[in-house]
């Protein structure tokens, strides 16, 4: 059955509208992409963010600016001033596309300078845009998911090289779907605050408008906290992959005793060489123990995890030279409310393994292709800006299919129908209305 057309529904609506209004709106968002239906363009997202420039006078919508600044990122530029330079110089194709400004004689889009680039960007609301992108990142990933279980992860970086009015480097928690490696959401993390705090208004955030229901969500051992586990089961119908570390030393105690391991068959073993080292991981599953569950009220299983590494170090030169081999094995629980019947140990041996996608394809590719540790971007919402910017790229490359970052943006920088295939602006809206 086709789905109708309708309004966009905007990041300015979500918070302006009342709360039965809200509810109404939230679900005709979630229709959105379901079952390969009508999906927001990135320019009908992007018109929701507030403009924070007086109306009298402008003659660059922020549509088109933002709309350029993500072009810009998708041909590999990194600073805000490339971002700019890029952008005064736009391909007609792309200006067209995103509905720039006519001049009244010559007929041709018309590129906003520099300086209104770097002005406008730097008086953006960066929590608002990152709302905007986080929606229509899930809406496509919604669109391009197939079948399985969906699984997130939920990690933080702090951006080194930028600075918060306080002088304190800005820190991002982020929730991010484990294989693609999309951003789905991302909250600045208050200076006075932690990650902690900031873990259940991101994940309700998403669920608002992209329902967690019978999820995955995997997290880090500092997210290992009953108040969390409570939270994603009880209120987002979701299920919980925590890892178990010293942090918590009384649950560490409970999974290493919950059973004799020695007696629990390994359920699944895999091996890799990389970087001079073997490693081969083996996992064994119990039912969690009613200590566990004193804690816990939702765990229902324990998993033993354990890395036996061989690295392979050689020291010396010439004659001199020796090669040795050092074993080490490192052995972690992971702590989850799936049963033994509903997750194998291959699965869950992939859930744990798997969380480490966000860093893998997110945070490492925005540090070595956007060399966002080394920027130096310090102006207001500059940082949060640059790297919801990049988070958006990186995601619409990898659902675009490019699973190669940097080889796809070397490409983008010649290919202008990539590049707008890439921004989903192949296929422009009339946006002059």
């Amino acid at each position: 059955m086709p789905v109708q057309s309708r309004m966009p529904v905007t990041p300015t609506d979500l918070g302006q509208a009342g709360s039965g209004q809200l509810v109404r709106m939230r679900r005709s968002l979630r229709v959105l992409g379901a079952h390969g239906g009508e999906v927001q363009g990135l320019a009908d997202v992007l018109a929701g963010v507030p403009d924070p420039r007086d109306p009298r006078g402008i003659r660059h919508r922020l549509p088109v600016i933002l709309g350029l600044s993500a072009a810009a990122v998708a041909a590999g530029e990194k600073s805000v001033e490339e971002i700019a330079a890029w952008a005064a110089h736009a391909p007609t194709q792309v200006l067209t596309a995103l509905g720039a400004r006519v001049h009244p004689v010559t007929g041709q889009p018309q590129a906003p300078s520099v300086d209104t680039m770097i002005r406008v960007l730097s008086a953006v609301d960066s929590s608002a845009l990152a709302r905007a992108v986080g929606m229509f990142a899930a809406a496509r990933a919604r669109q391009a998911r197939g079948g399985g279980r969906r699984v997130v992860a939920v990690d933080g970086k702090t951006l080194r090289g930028a600075a918060g009015p306080e002088g304190r480097a800005p820190h991002l928690l982020a929730v991010a779907e484990h294989g693609t490696g999309v951003v789905l959401a991302e909250h600045e993390v208050g200076a006075k605050t932690n990650e902690v705090t900031a873990f259940a208004p991101l994940l309700r955030e998403l669920h608002s408008h992209d329902p967690l229901d019978g999820v995955v969500v995997t997290a880090d051992a500092l997210h290992t906290t009953r108040a969390h586990a409570d939270l994603i089961v009880t209120e987002l119908g979701a299920h919980f992959v925590f890892t178990v570390k010293a942090n918590t030393p009384a649950l560490s105690v409970d999974c290493h005793q919950a059973t004799d391991w020695t007696k629990i068959p390994i359920g699944h073993s895999a091996e890799g060489r990389a970087h001079g080292r073997f490693e081969r991981r083996t996992i064994q599953l119990a039912q969690a123990s009613e200590a566990i569950r004193a804690r816990y009220p939702h765990a229902r299983t324990v998993a033993r995890i354990r890395r036996h590494v061989r690295r392979t170090v050689t020291t010396g030169t010439g004659r001199a030279r020796v090669t040795r081999t050092i074993p080490s094995t490192v052995t972690v629980h992971v702590l989850t409310s799936l049963t033994l019947d509903a997750v194998t140990p291959a699965d869950l041996a992939g859930y744990a393994r798997g969380h480490w996608t966000i860093e893998n394809k997110v945070h490492w590719v925005r540090d070595v292709t956007f060399r966002e540790d080394a920027s130096r971007v310090r102006t207001g919402p500059l940082p949060r800006i640059m790297t919801t910017l990049r988070n958006l790229i990186i995601g619409l490359i990898r659902l675009a299919g490019h699973n190669r970052i940097a080889p796809t943006i070397r490409r983008i920088r010649h290919d202008n129908a990539l590049l707008l295939a890439i921004l989903t602006l192949d296929n422009p809206a009339d946006l002059h209305q």
